[in-house]
This record gives structure tokens, C-alpha cells and sequence, in this order.
């Protein structure tokens, strides 16, 4: 049994397990910090019990994705111990500080924002919650520091056998991460404005509580035109930066196999990675991938065949990964500017209303494409040019980690039955009383 690979996927498993309600609680914390303040603002009642509906949803997430993320860190000690004695200087602080300073910051706050709703005025319960949306993104961004570091090491020196710290500002404003952080959050806001979305337009399309969920539409769907829209332009950025540090990671998510001028995209391929070549490419477009990695329509791009076979990622799953996310991408700025469109005539419009519905799910499916398209195009790297994930694994053997991947995937797969239960339950249910 291959250790390494079976460590990946138990990794694998418990974060994409994870990252499903992760984004939903950056998110959505904000919007209900928004709704709150509304309430607080014109004192009317149903903003009232919007930020408690979609409050309530909140917290389901917040407690799942606690309890789905605390198995990850112990991973690095029970799976990845030489990956944290090689880079535990850097990496470990960096989780130390999220935990310390985010984590627990966010978890005392919403503990305060739970049981102040009587004992707190109107104003400051709602500062406690955009306090709480304010620290939960600040988990992320630590987090995301980490991972960045991954992706494009910084501000260290190899020291005694092992990546020592040597300027943590470096770490800290790396470009990378800054980026990778800002396509998350997008992200994340993108898959929110879907759910508040989608659950609304399950009960408009039932004539259930029209103005409590025509108005918590709106909002969401003021939250995602302006991320998804962010996130297009961001997401340019990060890929021109990618092409500066991981070149072959581009080549990768283009199934980019010759060094050429003008390079083009192709729509779809068939890589052939044993023989270096494409056995087929259907829509392609000259020059478009030159353009998108160095904004010049004749710029040299390094195709695959250019690096070792050893330090290749995997070609197909990087390229259909890359090429889902930006599909799904695209759906979501089209169908943000139909919603965007037709926001006053929402009951006339119940294509509109169930397409929100059935697109709940398709967020969810990018970003999830999207850290596959981060993790495996790094590969065969656990930190970027400095350190292989062959020599990051303990020195365990197979059968000890096929035993703990399945557990997890058993474990993960109560846990989430009952959290979209739960999830699927208050969301169809909505709000108590009449608000209408």
C-alpha cells in the first residue's frame, strides 16, 4: 500500500469534507451582520427575523465546520511529521496564530452574540456579529497565509537541516497568499449569495412568506454580483501571478505540451502524459493562453515538455479541474446579471427562480474544484520547489492509514448526513411566525 498517496487522500477527504461549510460561515456572517444592521436601523420587524432564520443557518455551518476541522491539524503530527519537522518553524506559528488570535476571538464572540440577544443593546449585539464575520475571516486569511507559503515559499532559511523563519512580514504579505486569500473570500461570498438565493426562491416559487424572501434575495443577490464580478477580475490577476511562480502549473491547467509563441487554449483535450501530447483538442484559440498568462497575445509560454517528467503535476486532473471551475464561473456572472435584471419581477419569473434553486449545489462543486486545481497542480511538491510530498509522510505503514481514511470517510459521512439534514430541515421549514 502506497503510504504517501493514502495520506493524500485521507488529507484530501477530511478537507474537501471541511471546506463545505467553511465558505458558507464567511459569508454568511456578513450578511447577517447586514440584515442586523438593517433591523437596527429602521427598527423593522422582519429584518429582525431574518437575521435569526438566516442567523440559525449560520451557526449549523459554524458548528460543523468546527468540529470537521480540528482533525486536520493532527494530521501534520500523525500523517505529515517530517513535513513538520522540516517547516514547523514557519508553518506552525502561522496555525498558532489563527487558532489564538482568530479562532478563539470568533468562537467568544458568537458565544456573546448567542445569548446577548436580551442582555445587549440593539447596537451592540449587531457590532458583536460583524466582530464575529470580521474574526471568522481572519481565521481565513491566516490560514490562507499558510497554505500561500505552500504555494510560494518566502521569508525563510534553511537552518540546521531544516526551513527556519527569517522575515515574517514576508510571509505575511506574500503575494501569493494575498491573492489566494481574495479568491477565497470571493468565493465564499459567491457560494452564500447562492444559498441566501436559492432557499428564497425555493419559497417564492411556493408564494411562502414572498417579502421576507424577495428581500433576503435581494441582498444575497447584491453580495454575489459584486463577487462574482470581483472574483473574475481577481482571479485574472492570480492566474498571471501563477504563471510568474509555478510556470508549470499553467502549463498543466492548459494541457500545454510544446513551448511556443501565440500559445493557444484549448476548450477541451485528451492529455496523453506518457507520450507527451494531446490525443485530442477540440476549440482551440491562438494566442488566448499567452494572453492570459502575460496579457501579450505573442508571448512565450513553457509547454510541459520543457520539465522533468518527475516534477510534472497530473495532467488531466489539473486541466478538467481548472476548466470546471471557470465553466462554473462563467454560469454564475451570467445568471448573477439575469437575477440582477429581473430582481423586481422575481414571482413573474419562476425559470429564474428555479434555476437559483437547482444552482445551490454548483458553488460548492467550484470551490471544491478549485483547491483540487491548487493542490494536485502543485504537485509533486508539499511546499513549492523546496520540499516533495514523498518526503513529507510519517514513517507509518499503509494499513495504519487505510484504517483511519476509511474512519473518516464513515465518521465524515454521519457527520454530514446529519449537518444537511439539519441544514435541509430549518431551510425548508423558514422563519417562525408571520412576516409577510
Amino acid at each position: 500500500m502506497d503510504v504517501v498517496l493514502l495520506s493524500r487522500l485521507q488529507f484530501a477527504a477530511a478537507t474537501m469534507f471541511h471546506f463545505l461549510f467553511v465558505p458558507l460561515t464567511l459569508g454568511l456572517a456578513v450578511m447577517v451582520a447586514v440584515m442586523e444592521t438593517k433591523y437596527v436601523r429602521s427598527n423593522e420587524e422582519i429584518y429582525l427575523r431574518m437575521t435569526k432564520f438566516w442567523g440559525k443557518l449560520f451557526l449549523i455551518n459554524f458548528a460543523l465546520g468546527v468540529v470537521t476541522g480540528i482533525t486536520l491539524e493532527f494530521q501534520f503530527g500523525t500523517n505529515w511529521s517530517r513535513y513538520s519537522a522540516y517547516v514547523g518553524d514557519i508553518f506552525g506559528s502561522l496555525l498558532a496564530i489563527e487558532a489564538t488570535m482568530a479562532f478563539f476571538l470568533e468562537s467568544t464572540l458568537l458565544g456573546v452574540w448567542i445569548f446577548g440577544w436580551k442582555k445587549l443593546s440593539k447596537k451592540v449585539h449587531a457590532t458583536i456579529m460583524w466582530l464575529v464575520a470580521l474574526a471568522g475571516n481572519l481565521s481565513a486569511l491566516w490560514i490562507i497565509i499558510a497554505n500561500g507559503w505552500m504555494q510560494h515559499p518566502v521569508g525563510y532559511t534553511i537552518r540546521n537541516g531544516r526551513a527556519e523563519l527569517d522575515d515574517f512580514m514576508a510571509v505575511v504579505t506574500n503575494k501569493f497568499a494575498i491573492l489566494q486569500l481574495f479568491h477565497t473570500i470571493g468565493a465564499a461570498f459567491i457560494l452564500s449569495a447562492f444559498v441566501v438565493m436559492g432557499i428564497s426562491a425555493y419559497h417564492l416559487l411556493k408564494k411562502n412568506r414572498t417579502d421576507f424572501f424577495t428581500r433576503s434575495f435581494r441582498i444575497g443577490l447584491a453580495f454575489g454580483v459584486v463577487a462574482t464580478l470581483f472574483v473574475a477580475i481577481e482571479g485574472d490577476m492570480h492566474g498571471v501571478h501563477v504563471t510568474e511562480t509555478q510556470p508549470i502549473k499553467l502549463a498543466a491547467m492548459e494541457a500545454h505540451w510544446e513551448t511556443t509563441r501565440q500559445a493557444p487554449i484549448h476548450l477541451f483535450a485528451i492529455p496523453d502524459e506518457q507520450n507527451g501530447k494531446n490525443k485530442v483538442e477540440i476549440g482551440s484559440i491562438p494566442g488566448l493562453l499567452s494572453f492570459l498568462g502575460y496579457h501579450d497575445f505573442n508571448a512565450e509560454v513553457r509547454g510541459l515538455n520543457s520539465f522533468p517528467k518527475e516534477q510534472r503535476p497530473p495532467v488531466l486532473i489539473t486541466f478538467l479541474a481548472f476548466r470546471g471551475m471557470v465553466g462554473l464561473g462563467t454560469y454564475f456572472v451570467l445568471i448573477m446579471i439575469i437575477a440582477w435584471i429581473r430582481r423586481n419581477r422575481l414571482l413573474e419569473s419562476p425559470w429564474l427562480l428555479k434555476a437559483m434553486v437547482f444552482s445551490i449545489p454548483l458553488p460548492y462543486i467550484a470551490i471544491e474544484l478549485g483547491w483540487v486545481l491548487a493542490e494536485v497542480g502543485r504537485q509533486p511538491w508539499i511546499v513549492y520547489g523546496l520540499m516533495r510530498t514523498s518526503d513529507a509522510v510519517s514513517p507509518i505503514v499503509g494499513p495504519q492509514v487505510l484504517t483511519t481514511l476509511i474512519g473518516f470517510i464513515l465518521l465524515y459521512g454521519l457527520l454530514g448526513a446529519v449537518g444537511f439534514y439539519l441544514i435541509y430541515q430549518h431551510a425548508v421549514k423558514g422563519p417562525k411566525g408571520e412576516v409577510n
